[in-house]
């Protein structure tokens, strides 16, 4: 096995959270998932797996960083009794009962070591996110398993699959899968903590007169009432249409917006002609602008 440091590209200086951070963006570059039936890349994909067990194991890198172990953490003949004999607790570093069972043959009972965890990422649509669902993930022995997302999942999430990582060794647990949420963006729906926004169009008559319109929520649509006059920009609240999340539940936020005809009737252009010069009507005066 190579050294482990450069199977990784870290420096031999570097922190746990960057060994950490270093096997993560290979792991996903070189997973078998992504590719199939490529033996030079699985072969890749093993050894930086092997270099990161060896290398988030603080006693394991101690050992080889002292010269006392090899890449693949068997003991160094030529470092096996440097630090001395110790009646006490074996000789430093490596484990003195172990090199004499090893001369005579005899093998101790492997140490149990959990396996590693194992991060996937996962695509979810919007309404699923936030209505909650569930998702079909792959996982690297090639076995499928139904994730449950729960309602109100935010993109960043992390969900943990115990026992779904890879195996432990000398009958250790397996270690975990995590699946993070990426949630895809929603065509007119977005989110706000709990609430949801959205913008509504209306047309001239019903922002002047008022009308009952349909509003989509992430639940169904729901009619709602625009009050005469309303203006565009202003916002309707529609009260626990919102997400549901840990025994709470947001709004939704409706901002109504004026949307003229793309052909514009003359008898309209008209008439928004005469009624201007009759009234003294100046909507950026009324705001404060000079």
């Amino acid at each position: 096995m190579k050294n482990p440091y450069e199977v990784l590209g870290v420096a031999s200086s570097a922190s746990q959270d960057e060994i950490k951070a270093a096997y993560r963006k290979l792991a996903k570059e070189l997973h078998p998932d992504m590719n199939p039936g490529d033996t030079i890349v699985e072969q890749r994909f093993k050894e930086v797996t092997a270099a990161y067990d060896m290398l988030s194991d603080e006693g394991k890198r101690a050992q080889f960083d002292r010269g006392e172990i090899n890449p693949d953490g068997s003991p160094r003949m030529d470092g096996m009794f440097r630090g001395g004999f110790n009646p006490a607790g074996g000789r430093g570093g490596a484990d003195f009962e172990d090199l004499v069972a090893d001369l005579f043959g005899r093998r101790r009972r492997p140490r149990q070591t959990k396996g590693q965890s194992i991060t996937y990422s996962v695509r979810v649509p919007f309404l699923e996110a936030v209505r909650g669902g569930v998702q079909r993930v792959r996982l690297h022995d090639d076995t499928t398993v139904d994730v449950n997302i729960p309602a109100g999942t935010s993109d960043g999430d992390s969900l943990r699959l115990k026992g779904r990582g890879m195996p432990g060794a000398g009958g250790g647990p397996n270690g975990d899968a995590f699946v993070e949420i990426q949630v895809d963006p929603h065509a007119y729906f977005a989110r706000d903590g709990l609430d949801i926004r959205v913008d509504v169009p209306i047309s001239l008559m019903e922002a002047v007169l008022g009308a009952k319109v349909n509003v989509p929520t992430i639940h169904g649509t729901v009619a709602v009432t625009v009050p005469a006059g309303s203006s565009s920009g202003q916002v309707l609240r529609l009260k626990g249409r919102g997400i549901a999340k840990s025994g709470k539940k947001g709004d939704e936020f409706a901002r109504l917006m004026i949307q003229l005809p793309e052909k514009m009737d003359p008898k309209l252009k008209e008439f928004v002609r005469s009624w201007t010069k009759q009234g003294d009507y100046d909507p950026r005066k009324k705001a404060g602008f000079e």
